[in-house]
């Protein structure tokens, strides 16, 4: 938790809002996507699911892949806890809903689905997008998949595997978007990013968790940088966003959102 309040002040004291960026692409961007303030209904539907589940006293067993939570150390949890230390916050599922529009994404992949709310704003964004999203701990999965079937979520394909097995056996296809929310550590982090480069297109996003939850997730994050396939990338502390646009100069912004 030290090392993020270090990063969080160096992050505040280089990171800049829409004025800071010269790119057009990334400007746009910013100021219509990042700071759109507009209050779309699908955000009460979105807020619904997430208060459903804060209040879900249902306890299971976790099985944990990566590091795991900073803050939920048992194996036996209640989902409301989950909900509130370890998920998807309401307002980056929103951001992730707005992404998702502007860009009109088609076929996304998501690295861990846990309760299913970035998966949700995902859907809700494009609910006629292909959306592939996979989960490791095989009682969470379950549990999600029921919540998606409850809710009448479509075109989710859920699959209950550890992320490398995965993505091996992961049909040939290019992805607009991948959501990179799981696994936690720099060796698995950097491995996931280059299985999957192949499947990514000129217009295709990634985006990466938590890249300062701790020292080796940071150094991943920089390493993804510079790799010559990654043109621009935008770090906004929580999430990392990376592009592969070739008529895009090479550049990094720092953007607080």
């Amino acid at each position: 938790m030290f090392y993020q309040i270090i990063q969080y002040i160096k992050f505040l004291l280089k990171s800049t809002n829409q004025h800071g960026v010269h790119s057009p692409f990334v400007y746009n961007l910013v100021s219509k996507c990042f700071y759109n303030n507009k209050n779309y209904d699908a955000y009460k539907s979105l807020l619904n699911y997430k208060k459903t589940l804060l209040k879900n006293k249902t306890k299971i067993k976790v099985t944990d892949f990566g590091v795991g939570s900073h803050v939920l150390k048992q194996n036996q949890r209640l989902i409301s806890a989950m909900t509130k230390n370890a998920g998807t916050t309401y307002k980056r599922a929103k951001l992730l809903y707005r992404l998702v529009g502007y860009f009109e994404f088609e076929n996304i992949l998501e690295l861990g689905t846990s309760l299913g709310v970035a998966t949700h704003a995902m859907h809700l964004a494009n609910p006629k997008a292909n959306i592939t999203t996979i989960e490791g701990c095989p009682n969470i999965s379950e549990f999600t998949k029921k919540n998606f079937k409850d809710y009448k979520l479509k075109n989710i394909n859920l699959i209950n595997d550890n992320f490398n097995d995965a993505i091996k056996n992961l049909e040939p296809n290019t992805y607009d978007l991948i959501f990179f929310d799981g696994n936690h550590q720099k060796e698995a982090t950097l491995h996931y990013f280059e299985t999957l480069l192949q499947t990514a297109n000129n217009n295709s996003v990634f985006v990466f968790d938590d890249i300062y939850w701790s020292k080796g997730m940071t150094e991943a994050w920089k390493t993804i940088k510079q790799h010559p396939k990654v043109t621009v990338t935008i770090d906004t502390f929580f999430w990392g966003f990376v592009f592969f646009r070739k008529e895009q100069a090479k550049e990094d912004f720092v953007v607080r959102v």
